[in-house]
């Protein structure tokens, strides 16, 4: 299903649909505020590992994210960090930017793993932060390419859909994706390093 969704004021209706597909185990293409992204509600493993299978990668040892709605979530997923990086993440967020902290021990239950760290996005999108708060939990999320070359993240959610509908329960339409990807800001060592520049600016921090 192609599902047109305001990227302002997001349907309340369909966000449901969305949200009813997620806790059935489903899996959706929707859009950040950087490249569309994969996901899928992180109670469901079946569906974690269905989205390894499009892109060829293994849940248990590639870099999936929860995508939050705000940072109440994070003590569920990850050690406590210490004040001036909370006031980091709370600066950059919502925003472009994807933070590697050391997750504690919820993370590798969900992904059936070892897993040390883990990946934290709010994006600053209303669409996918409204179907993160409806649902009551983040999503796991990864891009929709599996090379880390932003000259191939589609952007058209219809050439997006053409490629993934016979993969994917929903391809949300919220306008034309970014073509450049989160900036990844490794905390999980107490620093923070920029390991890899995209769109998000982290000036006077790293």
């Amino acid at each position: 299903m192609l599902l047109h969704i305001h990227p302002v004021n997001p349907e309340e209706r369909k966000i449901k649909i969305v949200v009813e597909c997620l806790r059935n185990g489903g899996i959706i293409i929707f859009p950040t505020d950087t490249v569309y992204a994969l996901g899928c509600d992180l109670n469901h493993h079946h569906a974690i590992e269905k989205i390894g299978r499009i892109k060829n990668i293994n849940p248990k040892t590639s870099n999936y994210s929860l995508v939050c709605y705000d940072l109440s979530h994070l003590s569920d997923f990850v050690f406590s960090i210490d004040t001036p990086l909370y006031r980091v993440m709370k600066k950059c967020f919502p925003g472009p930017f994807t933070f590697i902290l050391k997750a504690n021990n919820n993370v590798p239950k969900i992904f059936k793993s070892k897993k040390k760290t883990v990946g934290i996005r709010i994006p600053d999108n209303n669409i996918c932060r409204l179907i993160v708060k409806t649902l009551g939990n983040p999503i796991t999320s990864t891009s929709i390419h599996e090379l880390d070359n932003i000259d191939d993240y589609i952007s058209d959610p219809e050439e997006i859909y053409d490629k993934y509908e016979k993969l994917v329960d929903i391809v949300i339409d919220g306008g034309f994706g970014n073509k450049k990807p989160s900036t990844i800001v490794d905390c999980s060592d107490g620093g923070i390093t920029i390991t890899r520049q995209g769109l998000g600016k982290l000036d006077g921090f790293a």
